[in-house]
């Protein structure tokens, strides 16, 4: 999954972290603060759904970071627990680029370069 995502959006200007389960994610966010997350729901060792409700706890006081969930789980009622961990918004599996594109332009923060341009070049 995470080779699949990278070669979607190897030509945007992005600088990409990957962690290998949940618990490293959370670990990430101590040590690298980021503009957005992306998080699988089924990874070993903590859940996509424990890794984001631990951030949330984590970024108590400190600006809100976008966590987008990445998940093959389409299944009625699954949404509404992926929402109730403090996930933004979830995303379907098998992923399409242009879903992926248009994430980061939504929840692109104000103070990173624009998305624009790289994002035509891109398509």
């Amino acid at each position: 999954n995470q080779l699949v995502f990278q070669k979607m959006v190897k030509a945007l200007d992005i600088d990409l972290v990957f962690a290998d389960n949940g618990r490293m994610a959370v670990d990430l966010f101590q040590s690298f603060r980021p503009d957005l997350i992306f998080m699988d729901i089924s990874m070993p060792e903590m859940d996509g759904k424990e890794a984001a409700a631990a951030i949330r706890v984590l970024e108590a006081g400190i600006s809100r970071v976008p966590i987008l969930a990445l998940t093959a789980h389409a299944m009625d009622g699954d949404a509404e627990a992926i929402l109730a961990a403090g996930i933004d918004r979830y995303m379907t599996k098998p992923l399409r680029k242009a879903a992926i594109v248009e994430a980061l332009v939504d929840h692109c923060p104000a103070a990173a370069r624009p998305l624009g341009a790289v994002i035509e070049d891109a398509a």
